[in-house]
């Protein structure tokens, strides 16, 4: 008899799918995925069954999809399938046999899923496969999340055979003399997981023989515990984390109470790209390092003034323009720069993003870029040279503006003006001014 009951309570429990939705039932012909296309018929699913063949054992692969084929006529259900071309797109996108066959399958199984209108796709996971996932996730290292296993639902993905294991779905064959086809590539430990599944986990066996009933509730109870730190970071968010435009800011003094501070700072920042050692330097850098800067592919984090301050990258560098004679407007990151001429000595007052500049003075083309290294001026009203990034750091220019501020160049290399902030003593308008050239910077938000 198939356990026709205990597979529609799973189904309900877990919420994997409604009683009128049209399942996609994804089928090697293996033992697995043939015990679960029989339970989906006994219980009255609208489902159609889909199979890859991989071309990766000749006319063994070719069996298997007429074997599948054969199966959802015998059952009445729709059919579909489709020939992968898997070592060249493994050469191609440069991975593995096994990884190219799982990203061939998902996106195809996703293709059918939305084309032919299914709302789920059913996978034939079962229990030891949950085991052999945590062995794999432990062997290479990993956080909680690795630590639940394989979820009976994740999107529009179910797998609602995660009530049996392997030795149960075994006897379900023998009992309803089920035709399956066997995959030989399964016997050979020269994959990871096969290797766990054939000698590691029979050794487990041997120490605990209810392996699998143990694992479930170990798995309960990670599930359980990855809840909860959700809930606890999801708080945490909610009181460290302040916005600023496209920034976060965070207080030093707060990240420090953090406990476990690691596990939290990793999970409060897993968002922005963050890795362990990232966080293992962050931590250290809390108490001793002010001004250390940490990328990640799409933000920087800022350690400044007692904030850990966290911006899109793309908002970081502004990039470098030429501005020749003739140009009125240029576009610059973050800006719209407009440029004036006036024949009178018009000086202008009041607007921080508007300078007025003795045109006798500039060399063309002229350059709007961010400042470097070894930038230095003659801040108007002051004595003597300055190098730019002390000027930043008596303007308490946050580390993470700097690259921000425009700085108009003249074509000698001189800086003209520090957009925003101040101009150079050497190229004001004096009394014996007769034009000038107006340079506006307006935001653009």
């Amino acid at each position: 008899m198939l356990p026709v009951k205990l597979f529609t309570d799973f189904i309900d429990l877990n919420n994997l799918f409604g009683h009128s939705s049209k399942v996609l039932a994804a089928v090697s012909g293996g033992m697995d995925s043939v015990v679960m296309v029989h339970l989906l018929k006994s219980s009255g699913v609208n489902f159609g069954i889909a199979h890859c063949n991989f071309q990766l054992r000749g006319d063994e692969s070719t069996g298997d999809q007429e074997f599948c084929r054969r199966l959802a006529e015998q059952l009445h259900v729709p059919f579909h399938t489709i020939n992968f071309d898997t070592l060249k797109y493994g050469a191609d996108e440069k991975i593995s046999t096994q990884m190219a066959a799982r990203n061939l399958r998902y996106q195809w199984f996703e293709e059918v899923r939305i084309q032919s209108g299914y709302s789920v796709i059913a996978l034939a996971h079962h229990q030891n496969d949950a085991i052999e996932t945590i062995l794999l996730n432990l062997t290479r290292g990993t956080g909680i999340a690795g630590m639940h296993g394989i979820l009976p639902k994740n999107g529009a993905l179910v797998r609602p055979l995660l009530f049996l294991n392997r030795e149960q779905i075994k006897n379900i064959i023998a009992e309803n003399r089920l035709d399956y086809v066997e995959d030989s590539s399964n016997a050979s430990v020269k994959y990871a997981r096969n290797k766990l599944r054939l000698e590691v986990i029979p050794k487990l066996k041997e120490l605990n023989p209810a392996l699998e009933q143990t694992f479930e509730k170990n798995l309960q109870h990670f599930r359980e515990l990855e809840q909860l730190l959700a809930h606890t970071v999801a708080d945490l968010q909610k009181r460290l984390f302040v916005y600023q435009d496209s920034e976060v800011h965070l207080l030093l003094d707060e990240l420090k109470k953090l406990a476990p501070q690691k596990l939290l700072l990793f999970n409060l920042l897993q968002a922005f790209g963050v890795n362990e050692t990232i966080v293992d330097d962050l931590i250290a850098s809390l108490d001793k390092h002010p001004g250390r800067v940490f990328e990640t592919p799409s933000y920087r984090l800022v350690i400044d003034r007692g904030k850990l301050i966290i911006s899109p990258v793309d908002c970081q560098a502004g990039g470098e323009i030429r501005i020749r004679l003739n140009d009125r407007e240029l576009d610059y990151p973050g800006y719209k720069l407009s440029i004036l001429h006036d024949d009178s000595p018009l000086i202008v007052k009041n607007n921080p993003l508007a300078v007025s500049i003795d045109t006798d003075l500039l060399i063309y083309p002229l350059t709007l870029r961010a400042w470097r290294q070894g930038d230095h001026f003659y801040p108007l009203g002051m004595r003597g040279n300055k190098k730019i990034s002390d000027f930043f750091i008596g303007e308490k220019v946050p580390l993470h503006k700097k690259n921000e501020i425009p700085l108009l160049i003249n074509g000698n290399g001189e800086v003209i003006w520090v957009g925003g902030y101040r101009p150079d003593e050497r190229y004001k308008v004096s009394k014996e001014t007769k034009k000038v050239t107006i340079f506006e910077l307006m935001k653009i938000i």
